[in-house]
């Protein structure tokens, strides 16, 4: 499971008794993983701070788990063509000892294995200084986040703009990824192509009828170049002074005459903004060369498809320079820049989760400090009531009113449940990995 409890009880003879029985209890019914947590020597200041840090601590911890959440969807978002590598980029930076710092690790290791980092956040420092040292170091990061995703999205938006304009029908498409210089007569003075948009079943009666539709049409100069569902674009050359006419006669047959005429400097232009944005948006999420010589697939590339139908063998827009475009060139900036804020996002939360043990022992058990912390894993979401059940019954001492009326829960009485409650005999605070949940 992804779900971990972090509880604490006083660290006298009694209670460390309590917590071995606990965890034989535990370990004997397979209920769950169990190791110490260890949290530094704070200076604990007087009793009134620790009460006002208790209030802004859960505020920062609910913040924090929001930003990663959001951090994690981020990801996700940036690496649509390979969800599945995902969680493997959701690591948190830091070994499991001094000398590993250099490492990833997955972040129920992480967890598992917890050690304060005492050159970021001082132990020797007030309590509140960490606090705000960690509050804001996370609301830095959130606010890098909203500006990076919005650039991001801004992206795709225009790239999707463009992407519509090469869908659909050949009625409302972008005609600049179907036709080519070979289809029009150019810089003449007196002629000019028209494409015109005929359905399928009245092909033949365009054939038969497109050279009178008006004066000055030129013989066989027409030319189907794409289709559709339902239609087909074809082209034909007249004498400019009839175009008026030949439109009028054209759509009393049923045939639309598209308004295009080639630009080739508008037409490169449209397709060189396709390629940039489809370049940009790829190197987002480009992986990484390490991870393509360790075997990993390469991400897809995201092409529009355009199909000339005219001219099967005819290149889509800027295909030649996708295919060209090499792969595992190093992770794109805005993927790097969430994998390495999201471990300095996660890294801050599990700090906030150490502090706030601290505090809250400190105000639930007294002077001196005296307290020891442990985190749970439950095996499975199955045995999560048996285990409370049985840390309820280990700590009950430690508040027995709190103990029976939890103990009780299972009893309903009309207008109080108790059951739902997070107050515990002894200090308890949650954390959930399945950020993608």
């Amino acid at each position: 499971m992804s779900e971990f409890w972090l509880i604490s009880a006083p660290g006298d003879k009694e209670n460390l008794q309590a917590l071995e029985r606990m965890n034989t209890v535990t370990s004997k019914s397979h209920l769950s993983y169990n190791t110490k947590f260890t949290i530094p020597d704070f200076k604990v200041g007087t009793l009134d701070s620790l009460v006002g840090l208790s209030d802004e601590l859960g505020k920062v911890d609910i913040f924090a788990e929001s930003l990663i959440k959001r951090m994690a969807q981020s990801v996700v978002e940036v690496m649509e063509d390979a969800k599945g590598k995902v969680q493997e980029n959701l690591l948190a930076n830091g070994g499991l000892k001094e000398k590993m710092k250099c490492l990833k690790t997955d972040l129920t290791s992480f967890v598992t294995h917890f050690e304060w980092d005492m050159a970021k956040y001082p132990a020797k420092q007030p309590l509140v200084s960490i606090a705000d040292t960690l509050a804001k170091q996370l609301a830095q990061i959130e606010t890098d986040l909203k500006s990076r995703m919005a650039a991001y999205n801004a992206l795709k938006t225009n790239l999707e703009n463009l992407e519509k304009k090469s869908t659909g029908n050949l009625f409302t498409r972008t005609l600049s990824d179907i036709v080519s210089k070979e289809d029009f007569v150019l810089d003449s003075e007196y002629l000019i192509t028209l494409l015109v948009i005929v359905p399928k079943p009245s092909y033949v009666q365009w054939q038969k009828t497109y050279e009178s539709l008006s004066d000055m049409v030129v013989p066989r100069s027409t030319k189907l170049i794409a289709e559709d569902n339902e239609c087909g674009l074809f082209t034909v050359t007249l004498f400019r002074k009839v175009i008026d006419d030949f439109k009028t006669k054209a759509k009393e047959n049923k045939f639309t005459v598209r308004e295009f005429y080639y630009d080739e400097k508008e037409i490169k232009r449209e397709r060189e903004e396709m390629t940039r944005l489809l370049s940009d948006k790829k190197q987002q999420y480009q992986t990484s060369c390490v991870a393509l010589k360790k075997g990993s697939s390469t991400f897809p590339d995201h092409q529009v498809k355009v199909t000339p139908l005219g001219n099967p063998d005819r290149p889509a827009a800027g295909q030649n320079d996708r295919e060209r475009e090499s792969e595992g060139e190093g992770e794109g900036p805005l993927l790097r820049w969430l994998k390495v804020n999201f471990s300095e996002a996660f890294i801050a939360w599990i700090h906030v989760k150490a502090l706030r043990v601290f505090v809250e022992s400190v105000l639930r058990y007294g002077l001196p400090v005296n307290f020891q912390a442990v985190l749970l894993q439950p095996h499975k979401k199955s045995s999560t009531k048996r285990l409370r059940e049985v840390l309820n019954s280990v700590f009950r001492h430690l508040d027995e009113v709190a103990a029976a009326s939890i103990l009780d829960a299972s009893v309903e009485i009309p207008g109080l449940q108790l059951s739902n409650q997070d107050y515990f005999p002894y200090v308890y605070f949650h954390i959930d990995l399945g950020l993608l949940d």
